[in-house]
């Protein structure tokens, strides 16, 4: 069977399996965003509270992704909880740090003229200063989602849910017949999601970042 057939064969266990990936990967990373984000408000005043806000969460991408996994699964079983958890730690340090880029590249002049207008530290931040860093935050988001489209499938290993098990099942049973094409069409399916989802992040910035900014 070549691997057109078995795609289509296999078409109504891919689909839901794609669509489990996906929503993984979308949940993870709006989970991270509220995360990173309130991460990099906290810390963006401070040149040493950013040092160690991205330190911290760069040294987690130094972890490999089944040795979290590993380290994860005594303590939270397998399934959901520990697939949740890795991704959510991987795509922390893209958006904690265009965060703080973000916010700390905001010309200090617009938030002066914000506040001689009567506006509080609040009303600052929340609509001066997170608009203007959208964009980057924006750009964090999608490089954080590209990255967990991948480690999604690793998290197979936990019985997470997702195209992996497809890659994962092939792996396994390299040499029979139809392994290759298992394991290819788990990968092609999360390229093409990878490629859908950044298609809708370059829409998304088209319809929330200001055409000023933006050029």
């Amino acid at each position: 069977m070549n691997l057109w057939d078995f795609i289509v064969d296999r078409w109504d266990r891919l689909l839901p399996e794609a669509a489990l990936h996906a929503s993984a990967v979308i949940q993870c990373t709006a989970i991270a965003t509220v995360i990173g984000v309130a991460i990099g408000i906290g810390v963006y005043r401070s040149p040493a509270g950013s040092a160690v806000a991205t330190a911290l969460t760069s040294a987690i991408l130094t972890v490999p992704s089944f040795a979290l996994l590993g380290l994860l699964i005594p303590v939270l079983g397998l399934g959901v909880a520990p697939t949740v958890v890795a991704l959510v730690l991987y795509a922390l340090l893209p958006i904690v740090r265009n965060t703080i880029v973000g916010l700390s590249g905001v010309d200090i002049a617009i938030t002066d003229a914000a506040k001689g207008i009567g506006m509080n530290r609040t009303r600052v931040l929340t609509r001066v200063e997170l608009r203007l860093a959208w964009p980057a935050i924006l750009a964090g988001i999608r490089v954080a989602t590209q990255l967990l489209m991948g480690i999604a499938a690793i998290a197979a290993y936990a019985k997470g849910p997702g195209l992996g098990t497809e890659i994962f099942s092939g792996l396994v049973r390299a040499g029979s017949a139809n392994a290759t094409n298992q394991a290819l069409a788990g990968t092609l399916g999360i390229i093409i999601l990878a490629l859908i989802v950044d298609g809708a992040f370059v829409l998304l910035g088209r319809l929330t970042i200001p055409r000023g900014i933006r050029d």
